[in-house]
């Protein structure tokens, strides 16, 4: 992406020095256990319950995971780690920081359209898998506030109080994900990131002065 520091994004990308890569096997078997995360919630499977839908035996989960709640764990940081990735390759071509405001939190309210209410329900409710999904809203909230530094510098965004707006938008991004946006609203994470480009495009706007 032209113009734009993607730093914030892919460090979260990055595995761990000496981290053993997954085999082909087991990268086909996160993709189906995070279908069904997504579909169906994991706080209430057991191990049993997982093998036999997976129609694989336990050993082959403890080889990805040594307990239930780091395999779910490990699910959920699958899920945003291939939507930070599917993120940033839609905006990859925009240069406008208009379209990139807008594609980036599009794709943010699509890849979250695929979550179930259970599914995200079960992260805010479990310690480990909400600090994952706190990691990928701080690294979006720094994202945007790269698109704000931008549209400023090229023009496009006016710039009285832009960093200010950019702070604010850093808090609706954890509003939404602590689950405060949905309690006080009614309305899904998706929705919320929709309202929320919405209200940046409209409010960063460069306003030509009356004649």
């Amino acid at each position: 992406m032209a113009n734009v520091d993607a730093g914030p994004a892919r460090a979260l990308l990055r595995a761990p020095a000496g981290r053993r890569q997954p085999t082909a096997r087991q990268r086909a078997l996160l993709a189906d256990l995070e279908t069904l995360f997504l579909a169906e919630g994991f706080a209430h499977f057991t191990l049993d319950e997982l093998a036999g839908r997976m129609r694989c035996s336990k050993s082959t989960l403890y080889a990805l995971a040594p307990s239930k709640e780091q395999l779910a764990v490990k699910v959920v940081s699958h899920y945003f780690k291939g939507a930070a990735e599917q993120i940033e390759a839609r905006i990859a071509g925009f240069d406008d920081p208009r379209e990139l405001i807008g594609e980036y939190l599009a794709g943010v309210a699509e890849y979250l359209n695929r979550a179930s209410t259970t599914f995200m329900a079960d992260i805010a409710g479990f310690e480990p898998a909400r600090a994952t999904y706190q990691r990928n809203s701080r690294a979006a909230a720094g994202r945007i506030r790269s698109f704000i530094a931008k549209g400023v510098a090229d023009g496009a965004f006016r710039d009285v109080h832009a960093s200010l707006i950019a702070e604010m938008a850093g808090l609706l991004i954890e509003g939404i994900q602590t689950g405060v946006i949905a309690s006080r609203t009614g309305v899904s994470d998706a929705e919320a990131f929709t309202a929320l480009s919405e209200l940046l495009l409209d409010g960063l706007a460069a306003r030509q002065r009356l004649r």
